[in-house]
């Protein structure tokens, strides 16, 4: 599948530069396979879109959000020309799509809907060849509908967001002030969730390792990989930060499922960087993140990745769990073992601090100089079930950002396993 991609404002990644109440335009792709454009706000957006004739561009206007810096121009030749993004006013970001020359589309054979009202997908359902000879009208200007929000990810019906747990968060934020979060968090009993910034793209650290597991046990299913094969671990593949492996000699060999496991439980990067490889690269993960609707789920480089330039954010990594836990992605042999690892996670400092006794969670943690993460699958005592996604950028090194990551958990983790939360329609 061919695919372009571009991430709008990675360097300003947690830079809250525009005003509490307007969004911003986070990232967009156009999948060329599918005549398919993607894309991410900060915050809920309800978009308005309209096509225009001679030639044919769709223009959909995303209001209160910005966009930072000039125009953006992206071309694609074959059915679609160009895609634009830019500023209608400084309030209004607008984005265009152009078809190319000989060809057209009807205003309803235009898809537009979200998974949630930061993430909207269109979809161009039949592009069509201007007939030889023809050609479109004078320019018109034609409504185009956009749709209600589907299920999140595909499965959980959204229901609303609980405002009594925004307002407890929202506290919490006023005590860390120093703290920049990203948040999402989904009762999977009501579809009722909090969203605070849920798009907004972080490095992702080693929260980056949670999808990577999932793609191996789909090849594992798939049959193409062999759960007991072995991996020899390259001179080019080692690598310092987390993990011991990188303290074993070159040529070492390793079980590819310890080898999995020890990404995971221990956040080993020598053992990423070989699962990676094992899995045929980048190249070949970012399109199957992509197939899964994890738009800002992208790796760029190798781990340690001190730099941070493999990205996520929390509404992705929760869109995963929310895969998972709706047997979507793996056979129900493979999602057992995936949930074991990722219960045997041994940093407990982040969402695991914040949960009861009698609880479980299979989760990921991430961490890096000024970035902290974690997500994952929470099951009360009773059996209900949440997920939980949680970035946050920090001064580098400070503990404020475990502290506050806790504390969040803690407050979600009270307030859902109250009986009457459980209860609700």
């Amino acid at each position: 599948m061919k695919l372009r991609f571009l991430l709008l404002s990675v360097a300003s990644i947690g830079l809250l530069s525009f005003p509490a109440n307007a969004s911003r335009l986070e990232s967009w792709y156009f999948d060329q396979a599918q005549n398919q454009l993607n894309i991410t706000t900060e915050s809920a957006v309800q978009p308005k879109a309209f096509l225009i004739k001679n030639p044919t561009r769709l223009v959909l206007d995303l209001p209160n959000t910005n966009i930072e810096g000039n125009t953006i121009r992206d071309r694609f030749g074959s059915t679609v020309r160009e895609v634009r993004l830019g500023k209608v006013d400084s309030k209004t970001a607008r984005v265009v799509v152009e078809l190319a020359p000989g060809y057209t589309v009807s205003p309803e054979k235009v898809l537009i809907r979200g998974d949630s009202a930061s993430h909207w997908i269109v979809n161009f359902s039949s592009i069509e060849r201007i007939s030889s000879g023809g050609s479109e009208s004078s320019e018109e200007k034609f409504p185009v509908q956009v749709g209600s929000i589907s299920p999140f990810a595909g499965v959980v019906p959204l229901g609303s967001e609980i405002s009594q747990l925004a307002a407890q968060v929202r506290t919490l934020m006023a005590r860390y002030k120093s703290i920049e979060p990203g948040i999402f968090v989904l009762d999977l009993d009501t579809g009722n969730y909090l969203d605070y910034n849920g798009e907004k793209v972080f490095s992702a650290a080693s929260t980056i390792k949670f999808p990577i597991l999932i793609a191996l046990f789909q090849e594992i299913d798939a049959g193409r990989i062999k759960p007991n094969e072995t991996l020899v671990m390259r001179r080019d593949l080692i690598t310092g930060g987390s993990g011991n492996m990188q303290y074993k000699p070159a040529g070492t060999r390793f079980n590819l499922m310890e080898t999995a496991t020890k990404m995971i439980t221990i956040s080993d990067n020598t053992a990423t960087n070989m699962i990676i490889d094992r899995l045929g690269g980048k190249s070949k993960l970012n399109p199957r993140f992509r197939n899964w609707g994890l738009q800002n789920t992208v790796i760029r480089n190798l781990l340690g990745d001190f730099k941070g330039t493999n990205t996520t954010s929390p509404k992705d990594l929760v869109r995963l769990s929310a895969l998972i836990s709706n047997n979507q992605l793996l056979t129900n042999s493979s999602q057992t073992k995936v949930i074991d690892i990722m219960r045997r996670v041994q940093n407990r400092s982040l969402l695991a601090s914040g949960i009861g006794k009698g609880a479980v969670i299979a989760h990921k943690t991430g961490t890096l100089g000024v970035i902290l993460g974690d997500a994952g699958i929470i099951q009360l005592p009773s059996g209900k079930r949440y997920l939980a996604g949680i970035m946050v950028r920090r001064p580098f090194g400070d503990s404020r950002g475990t502290q506050f990551i806790s504390q969040v958990s803690k407050v979600v983790y009270g307030y859902l396993s109250q009986p009457r939360v459980a209860r609700q329609p």
